[in-house]
């Protein structure tokens, strides 16, 4: 078996794998205090649950946009599960050819969904992948396979975090669609702008990368916390997909391991 872990800014996100078969997944909120003996407990403790030994983890791999928790993920496994893990960062083969002016700044969870996309939906046709997370991606790939750039907006609970954290009056609320855009009460008014306004935002960002690609024919893949409360509001989206990152971690691993390290 082997573990994987897309360290996000807001959530961490885990999945245990033996061979292509998925065991379990979870995720816990990112916190920069917390330390590696607590991240080893929480992990252990839904090791236990699921019924299995931390010696049954025989390798893993992990991809990173919080560098401060990359020494306490890595000691983490160290120490609980006894593996080095493999990290998604230069050196590291990923098979993806890059056309952007520095390939460096690309965040690790881009490339790891870019090349989860054309592994699993890759049918000789450009693809838009599209990142529900902290920040709202968009990530373009060729009908080459290759990422050739992308887009780079607010998230969507981060939205409604300033909303709220801004204005005296308004509360917190649920990020759902509410029945009509037309909204009775304070709640829905907030829910409105939210989600139509972001489907209205993909729409329109989707819309501007296929006139520019001079085609139509692109598959949009979704994933992330809020893609299918998004993709239920726009007809752009094609696929939902909530594990691409973390099979693209799979798929990465088995990439850059040995026959002997796969035993």
């Amino acid at each position: 078996m082997i573990i994987c872990i897309d360290v996000g800014n807001t959530n961490i996100k885990y999945a245990i794998f033996d061979g292509d078969d998925l065991k379990f997944s979870y995720r816990v909120s990112t916190d920069l205090k917390r330390t590696s003996d607590e991240y080893g407990a929480q992990l252990v403790g839904m090791l236990n649950i699921n019924h299995i030994e931390p010696n049954d983890i025989k390798g893993g791999i992990f991809s990173s946009v919080v560098p401060s928790l990359d020494y306490t993920i890595e000691h983490m496994l160290r120490v609980y599960l006894g593996i080095t893990p493999k990290q998604l960062a230069p050196g590291l083969k990923s098979g993806l050819n890059m056309r952007v002016d520095n390939a460096r700044e690309v965040g690790a969870d881009r490339i790891v969904n870019n090349v989860s996309a054309i592994r699993r939906y890759g049918k000789g046709k450009p693809m838009i992948v599209i990142d529900f997370g902290t920040a709202t991606t968009f990530n373009i790939i060729s009908a080459d396979y290759e990422f050739i750039g992308g887009v780079i907006a607010p998230g969507i609970k981060g939205s409604l975090d300033s909303l709220v954290n801004g204005t005296a009056k308004l509360p917190r609320v649920e990020i759902e669609a509410p029945k009509s855009v037309i909204a009775k009460n304070t709640v829905t008014n907030m829910q409105a702008g939210i989600v139509f306004g972001f489907a209205g935002l993909v729409e329109y960002i989707v819309k501007k990368i296929k006139k520019e690609l001079g085609t139509s024919d692109v598959v949009t893949i979704a994933t992330g916390g809020f893609s299918e409360t998004i993709a239920k509001e726009t007809a752009c989206i094609d696929v939902i997909d909530k594990m691409l990152t973390l099979n693209g971690l799979k798929y990465l691993y088995d990439l850059n391991s040995s026959e002997e390290d796969l035993k």
